[in-house]
């Protein structure tokens, strides 16, 4: 590890530097669940039951301590000042790049980018590909992706004069492949694929493989909103075959005010700064500037230090666990609670009904015993009083519940602190509301 004092430095980890710990611990929920001291709250006369994962995670007790001893113990601003404090700033800063940077398979830390959120991320992404379009090119992107993932091309397009398509997706919530590949919906106009990993309404894993095959073979750019992805999934960077991937610190147990933009480094060599100001620059003169290299040069300002620290102790957090355990243990607690929901009378489940290239989130729809239909808010706000947080509206995905038929939905959502109790306390709940609305 090289920190050297001055104005302009800034420290550089190798990602094969970042110690990992070597033993994964067993998965034990109880065990986890001590970690998290919000979950010991009590809600009137019942324990707090948090389903609303896929809005925000909880924050393990070591992501908090490793915030505050930051801030106690090793506060300034990085790659500017020129003492101790500053350059211990500055190596815990690039060490939770080195660290987020090994976490998802990238090769280099330099091909992370720290954001303030995905939204963030996406955005730049946007801006920065968007530079050399023209009408007459074409975005593609789906009708299942969060607002934050439409807005900015949108935008885009509106700016530029191109085209702004998308993927549909069947009735039982997977991505409609087979109809964009007879329609041409990918072809030479197309200049920029954007997708989501993990749909955080749907719950569907997306074939990103062979999506980014789709893509390079009409020579567009993949960008990957991986932001229920990455919490939820081993995440390898290097082999997925996106070009851009984004994702968001708070809901992998991380801070909030953290977000992640990784691309391949030969193409964010290539990209053009997002917003200017300081630690993005090279050298500036009153004629002109010219920009620093990749990541810095598109992190303008005072980046986000603390975040970052608390995002790396996270990361560490996931490793410690082990990334391929979390994913089984989604996938088990998804599979206990898509059967649950199913004995609801009335209930109707959003997006694939079984748990196979599915995430933690499940929305659905309910109706009374006299077979008017129960709001989502109404839902929400009767488990609530009971204890239990989801989360109900559109979820920031509106043109999907358009392409349903519907205005909103309920959403639960699970993450590595979900018990079996958990789930059936929320069937036992959905079930009193079905009865009381009826």
């Amino acid at each position: 590890m090289s920190v050297a004092g001055g104005p302009e430095y800034a420290a550089t980890i190798a990602v094969d530097e970042v110690e990992v710990p070597d033993e994964q611990i067993p998965f034990d929920v109880d065990h986890i669940r001590a970690d998290f001291p919000i979950l010991e709250r009590r809600v009137g006369d019942g324990p707090l039951i948090y389903l609303d994962s896929a809005n925000t995670s909880q924050k393990p007790r070591v992501v908090v301590e490793a915030m505050e001893d930051h801030y106690l113990n090793h506060n300034a601003n990085v790659a500017r000042a020129m003492h101790l404090l500053g350059a211990e700033a500055t190596a815990a800063f690039e060490a939770a790049r080195a660290r987020l940077a090994q976490f998802i398979g990238a090769r280099r830390s330099e091909e992370v980018v720290f954001t303030k959120n995905a939204s963030e991320a996406l955005n730049l992404c946007a801006h920065t590909l968007g530079a050399q379009l023209k009408p007459g090119d074409e975005i593609v992107i789906s009708v299942m992706e969060h607002h934050s993932n439409i807005v900015p091309w949108q935008l885009l397009a509106e700016r530029t004069g191109a085209t702004l398509r998308w993927f549909d997706v069947t009735e039982q919530g997977r991505l409609d492949l087979e109809r964009a590949i007879r329609e041409g919906l990918v072809n030479e106009r197309t200049k920029i694929v954007s997708v989501a990993y993990v749909s955080n309404v749907l719950g569907t894993v997306n074939p990103i493989s062979q999506i980014a095959a789709i893509a390079h073979a009409v020579g567009a750019v993949l960008v990957v909103d991986a932001s229920q992805a990455v919490p939820q999934l081993p995440v390898d960077v290097a082999a997925l075959g996106a070009d851009l991937l984004a994702f968001t610190g708070h809901k992998m147990v991380g801070p909030t005010g953290i977000g992640v933009l990784w691309g391949r480094y030969d193409l964010l060599a290539t990209l053009p700064p997002f917003l200017g100001g300081g630690e993005m620059i090279e050298v500036v003169r009153m004629t002109g500037s010219t920009y620093a290299p990749p990541p810095h040069r598109f992190e303008a300002g005072t980046p986000p230090i603390a975040q970052a620290v608390g995002l790396g102790a996270a990361a560490d957090y996931l490793s410690e666990l082990g990334m391929e355990q979390v994913a089984a243990h989604e996938q088990d607690i998804t599979r206990y609670a898509l059967e649950g929901l199913a004995s609801v009378p009335g209930l109707k489940i959003l997006g694939p009904a079984e748990p196979v290239d599915r995430g933690g989130a499940v929305s659905f729809t309910m109706t009374a015993t006299n077979g008017s239909p129960i709001h989502p808010h109404d839902v929400s706000q009767l488990l609530d009083a009971r204890g239990i947080a989801v989360r109900g509206g559109h979820h920031c995905a509106r043109p999907l519940h358009e392409r349903f038929g519907i205005q909103s939905s309920t959403r639960a959502s699970f993450y590595l602190y979900t018990t079996t109790t958990e789930i059936e306390a929320l069937v036992a709940a959905l079930n009193y509301t079905r009865d009381f609305f009826g």
